[in-house]
């Protein structure tokens, strides 16, 4: 006969003992207190404004604004909707933010470089612009530029002139601006075209130099097609743009593009303040990379420029980028400072004037805020996607 046994598993721990079991019901209960205060700020702000006899909703977008804004990139007048207000302070604070971004960027790497630079006075130059442009409030520096600086310029009528197409005075920069004729399109074709192959080049050669060890002039190679292509595209299309020169007119100049000054001081103290953090951001990373790897590229007879684009930067950049996204993200959310100097920003123009005529605080402030927050995710999406794919990876 037979011996019945039974098969017998220890009991395992009790549910709240189990530490994934206590993770997940802390984790419900934090979110639903979440939800539950959210609920009871939103429904305590809606009783609060009916009783005060506030109406809510955004309906007041379709209303005509009724007042003017000196600097528009979309069709804008005095007639048109405070819809139309959002869009002109949105893509005037994108314009200042992509300008500042750019600039700050290069001038910042530069001047990173020129911090390591084996040179004395190079060196004591670039640290005394960091040391003293970083330690200065940005609202101070974007004041002087303005009143300091650009408020003290000529009056139009003394304008300082280059060339008779350039004017500078007290109420902007005046330059030239183009104006495209029938069968420009094959230009642009052009650009493109030249874009598609300079990236063709630049894989290319990238294969060609895993597989052979030569190197291919890739930027030299790349800016002549940038700049040729363009150019024969221009000229057999029949030279298919014409220049648009701002002249006086009366106390003013018409024509032409303007630079106003507020745009301007916005920009340079945007661009000058952010780049003494790039700089050491970039001197930083660059620091981080071992000396040994620079003496064996020297030792394989890499001039100083290859070794720095071939062996020290891409090895830097894994540090940068993390604290270069995060003053990414300050240099938009400091464009908000243009409300101090007039500029038409975001701010300025929406949550300033649009809310002082409407009373609509609440939905005014919540549409900035959602604004500035998905330019800002955005940027965090973007670089972090970039980052990923300059990392080193392990082979």
């Amino acid at each position: 006969m037979k011996k019945q046994t039974f098969d017998s598993k220890p009991a395992g721990p009790k549910p709240w003992y189990d530490p994934r079991v206590r993770a997940i019901f802390f984790q419900v209960v934090a979110i639903a207190l979440v939800f539950w205060g959210g609920w009871v700020l939103i429904d305590n702000t809606l009783s609060n404004m009916e009783s005060r006899g506030i109406s809510t909703g955004f309906g007041f977008l379709g209303e005509t604004a009724g007042f003017g804004i000196i600097m528009s990139l979309v069709p804008y007048d005095a007639t048109m909707s405070y819809g139309r207000t959002f869009w002109v302070g949105l893509t005037n604070t994108l314009l200042v933010s992509a300008m500042g971004v750019v600039t700050a960027t290069i001038l910042g790497f530069i001047i990173g470089v020129a911090r390591l630079s084996s040179n004395w006075l190079v060196a004591k130059v670039s640290l005394a612009y960091i040391e003293v442009i970083r330690n200065i409030p940005l609202l101070l520096q974007i004041f002087f530029w303005y009143f300091a600086v650009l408020s003290s310029l000529p009056s139009p009528r003394q304008s300082v002139d280059v060339g008779g197409a350039f004017f500078l005075n007290n109420r902007g920069l005046y330059v030239p601006e183009p104006v495209t004729q029938d069968g420009f399109g094959l230009v642009w074709g052009g650009v493109l075209a030249a874009i598609a192959a300079v990236i063709g080049i630049r894989i290319w050669a990238k294969k060609r130099q895993l597989a052979t060890g030569a190197i291919f002039p890739t930027f030299k190679v790349g800016v002549g097609i940038l700049v040729l292509v363009p150019i024969v595209s221009y000229l057999l299309a029949g030279q298919p743009l014409e220049w648009d020169l701002p002249a006086l007119k009366g106390f003013n100049f018409g024509g032409g593009i303007s630079i106003i000054p507020e745009l301007a001081a916005l920009w340079i103290a945007l661009s000058l303040y952010t780049a003494s953090f790039f700089a050491e951001i970039g001197r930083s990373g660059i620091l981080s990379v071992s000396k040994g790897q620079t003496e064996a590229s020297k030792a394989l007879g890499l001039p100083n420029g290859l070794t720095l684009r071939l062996v020290v930067i891409p090895q830097a950049m894994r540090v940068i980028i993390p604290p270069l996204t995060s003053q990414y993200l300050n240099l938009v959310k400091n464009s908000s400072l243009a409300t101090a100097i007039g500029y038409p920003d975001l701010v300025a123009v929406f949550m300033g004037t649009t809310l002082n005529q409407t009373g609509q605080a609440v939905e005014v402030v919540a549409i900035t805020m959602a604004v500035y927050l998905t330019i800002s995710l955005l940027i965090s999406l973007f670089m972090n996607i970039y980052n990923r794919a300059v990392a080193i990876k392990e082979r």
